[in-house]
């Protein structure tokens, strides 16, 4: 599950944070566009504490500052942010870098350079993010799975339905914003999501 304060309102993130990892969330990652890094850190330091709690990882999106800082399992980093290679030459071992790709070239490059995996989409149109550039589709996130040896995560406007049309390209799970965050029960949103994977989708 990816945040977003706004979706999360009037709850607090921490608040429908608890509620997915009940429901089987096995990462989270910490996204607040425009915050500032001490922000990024208060509202990190308890997502740290109750990934920890249930054994779930946490990244933060293109921060690598506040992901050290927070101990963090890794950080996403897309086209605008840090280079991957750049970010394995600092990170420490076992330190995880995704990264975003939607395009075959991409996803080798990301491979080569160090990724441990992708983020794949948009799968579906979405309302939560500005710049998610080209829909792909089913079909485009199955060429990047096939392209690549690490997993693949698809995301954008994934829902429970559409969910088991994404676990058969392969994909090793889906990154959803809306869809837990914006649940008014956020602990069944992600049983639902998690479904078609745990039953051998992927």
């Amino acid at each position: 599950m990816v945040t977003d304060a706004a979706l999360a309102s009037p709850r607090s993130v921490p608040e429908v944070v608890e509620s997915a990892l009940r429901g089987g969330a096995r990462a989270v990652q910490l996204r607040n566009k425009g915050a500032s890094a001490r922000e990024l850190l208060d509202v990190g330091q308890e997502l740290r504490a109750l990934t920890r709690r249930w054994g779930a990882l946490l990244f933060v999106n293109d921060r690598l500052d506040v992901a050290l800082a927070l101990e963090a399992d890794g950080v996403h980093v897309g086209p605008e942010d840090l280079p991957v290679s750049a970010v394995r030459g600092r990170a420490p071992e076992g330190f995880l870098v995704g990264r975003s790709a939607d395009q075959v070239g991409v996803a080798r490059q990301a491979v080569t350079d160090g990724a441990d995996y992708l983020g794949c989409g948009t799968v579906y149109s979405t309302a939560t993010k500005e710049d998610t550039g080209q829909v792909i589709g089913v079909a485009g996130l199955r060429r990047i799975v096939e392209a690549v040896r690490i997993p693949v995560v698809g995301i954008g406007g994934i829902t429970a339905a559409r969910a088991p049309e994404v676990a058969g390209t392969g994909a090793a799970g889906v990154a959803v914003v809306g869809a837990v965050m914006g649940a008014d029960d956020p602990q069944a949103a992600v049983r639902a999501l998690g479904a078609p994977f745990a039953n051998g989708g992927a």
